[in-house]
């Protein structure tokens, strides 16, 4: 099993790699990261792919843990 760091690791390079699959991941990222890696993504899953340009950063803010929404513990990827 894939952790979720080396998931996103994989699907960024080939994207860099390929423009084509670039442009499916941004249009139809599920469809696009079953063929690529054969992972079926659930449909009550919404997936968003977005590109950031070099002068742009996507914050993401997860489901706040007291709403009940997470079933595990939120532990950070990464460190700046």
């Amino acid at each position: 099993m894939l952790s979720e760091a080396i998931l996103r690791n994989q699907l960024i390079q080939k994207a860099w790699e390929d423009p084509s699959f670039k442009q499916r991941l941004l249009s139809d990222p599920k469809s696009a990261i079953q063929e690529a890696l054969g992972i079926i993504i659930p449909d009550s899953i919404t997936l968003k792919a977005v590109e950031e340009d070099s002068n742009e950063f996507y914050l993401v803010i997860p489901p706040s843990p007291a709403t009940g929404a997470l079933k595990t513990d939120v532990k950070p990827l990464g460190s700046w």
